[in-house]
């Protein structure tokens, strides 16, 4: 299974329904590990759910902790609520204004979105406070953090990949989602997998247009280094679990 918009009609899980209320449901978003979000509503009363079934490794208490932390200084979706039946494991988050950076406006018209990428990842790079960050960024679960002296600390994103970051109508830089793996380290490990994820989502040649936005020159070493750790990490590539 690869991450993106469900192909297929999704079952709605009886906690979705229920979170719903009398709001329309829409599958907006399936993971590599069988993980659905959710869009209830529209407009500004949007809310999101991401769902996943039972014995999935993600963690969403651990992405709840951050989202709560990281709101306080960026835009992010604010969590509403956290849940766990014998059907699976969700989160309830408020809507954040924008779209996904692969809507399809955006895949017809990559350069405002590799834009935003940059400029939005400088912005919450330089927006999170490291010496008050109270979590880690690693590669995966059981992998240190990697044998380089870190360029420059940050509170990374964790999964800087297109989709989560939103864009507004005007092309502009508007939020981030899936925080799950959030935490200090190096700005390069979020800067090879954004840069990545242009070749995914949009073809070749705009991730020097990412860097420039962003504010920095490539480091061929460390865009290896870290594109080499996402590989090799037990749980696989960014999953990009958009939800906004």
């Amino acid at each position: 299974m690869i991450s993106g918009p469900p192909p297929d009609p999704v079952p709605v899980p009886v906690s979705v329904r229920r979170s719903a209320g009398d709001a329309t449901i829409r599958p907006v978003w399936r993971n590599e590990l069988g993980g659905v979000t959710f869009q209830l509503g529209s407009g500004s009363d949007r809310r999101f759910v991401k769902w996943q079934p039972p014995g999935v490794s993600i963690d969403l208490t651990a992405e709840a902790d951050r989202l709560t932390w990281a709101g306080k200084f960026t835009p992010v979706p604010r969590v509403l609520e956290l849940g766990a039946d014998e059907q699976g494991n969700w989160l309830l988050t408020e809507g954040v204004p924008g779209d996904t950076a692969v809507a399809e406006r955006w895949l017809r018209e990559p350069r405002p979105a590799v834009v935003a990428i940059g400029e939005g990842l400088r912005v919450f790079h330089e927006a999170l406070p490291v010496a008050d960050c109270p979590f880690r960024w690693q590669p995966g679960d059981d992998q240190p953090a990697p044998g380089i002296d870190p360029e420059q600390l940050v509170v990374c994103h964790g999964d800087a990949c297109a989709p989560n970051t939103l864009v507004d109508v005007s092309g502009r830089w508007a939020g981030h989602v899936d925080l799950g793996a959030l935490g200090v380290g190096d700005r390069w490990a979020d800067l090879a997998i954004a840069t990545w994820s242009t070749q995914w989502n949009y073809g070749p040649d705009w991730e020097n247009m990412l860097l420039d936005a962003y504010g920095v020159a490539p480091d061929t070493d460390r865009i290896r280094l870290y594109r080499e750790l996402w590989g090799s990490s037990p749980s696989g590539p960014p999953l990009s679990d958009q939800f906004r």
